[in-house]
């Protein structure tokens, strides 16, 4: 069996660290390039940036950090946040990381999937999904352009049918809701050259109450590819409980990290106690 990955997140807004609740009430963490490096000596597996504050202007504040980290670690690193160009893609693969992770601009046009993994390759192309548990209070955003289109129009999440094991799409840090089925998005962009999942549960991001386990393992069930789960670890047997009932390939957290609630080298050593093979 292929050893688990532990994986720190760090959100990085205007070149620091920052962690909140839901993605609100945000506070400073740190220096991203300092915590980059205590995570690559306690052995961490990888390493996820997440820029949440992407936007034109910023950009080559996020171009730094990775240079900056690419030089002081050895461990892969992920970038996220305001992709929206093959150009974004080649600009921060040329500063240091090793794969990148779209979500809203493969919700806004599902090709653009495709065209990086046939350009980068699909090793290096991560799909965000962000997924919320569907409720009969939601509101939606229109209809995509695209959901017509014979190929994609498959993933529509079907309103009258609804299962407590449902989930739509979520973007814009969750705070807009799509209707795309989560798992069918899931599979739609493996089908389309996506190399890895990074699986988030927005109703579980920062509470601490551990993953949404049904979620994980029913993408991890649907697709063939890696898959990240994320939002909402609190102890160490929630990693347990993500990669094992969740079947996940790798477990990602931030705040139990960012403020020293574990080591990566405890929660290595936990899950090793467990029976879950991962690199020490």
């Amino acid at each position: 069996m292929l050893a688990k990955r532990i994986i720190p997140c760090l959100d990085v807004r205007d070149g620091r660290v920052v962690k909140g609740v839901n993605f609100q009430n945000l506070t400073d963490a740190g220096d991203p390039v300092e915590n980059a490096k205590f995570y690559d000596e306690q052995g961490a597996d990888e390493l996820v940036f997440l820029d949440i504050t992407a936007s034109h202007e910023k950009r080559k504040i996020i171009l730094d950090v990775v240079a900056r980290t690419a030089n002081d670690v050895f461990m892969p690193l992920t970038v996220g946040g305001g992709i929206k160009t093959l150009d974004d893609i080649r600009d921060l693969l040329n500063s240091g990381c090793d794969k990148v992770s779209i979500n809203t601009t493969a919700v806004q046009n599902p090709y653009f999937i495709r065209e990086a993994a046939e350009r980068f390759g699909s090793q290096c192309i991560v799909v965000a999904v962000d997924a919320k548990r569907v409720r009969d209070d939601m509101t939606y955003e229109p209809e995509e352009p695209w959901f017509n289109d014979e190929f994609l129009k498959d993933v529509m999440l079907d309103l009258s049918a609804l299962t407590p094991f449902k989930w739509a799409i979520s973007t814009h840090g969750g705070r807009k809701m799509r209707l795309i089925d989560a798992v069918k998005w899931a599979k739609k962009m493996e089908d389309l050259g996506a190399g890895e999942i990074l699986l988030t549960s927005m109703d579980r991001d920062g509470t601490k109450d551990g993953y949404d386990v049904e979620l994980t393992r029913t993408i991890a069930e649907t697709v063939s590819i890696p898959v990240v789960a994320s939002g909402g670890v609190g102890n160490l047997e929630h990693l347990r409980e993500g990669l094992v009932e969740g079947k996940a390939d790798a477990a990602l957290a931030a705040s139990i990290f960012h403020y020293r609630e574990y080591t990566i080298r405890e929660a290595k050593g936990y899950l090793k106690a467990q029976g879950v093979p991962v690199r020490l």
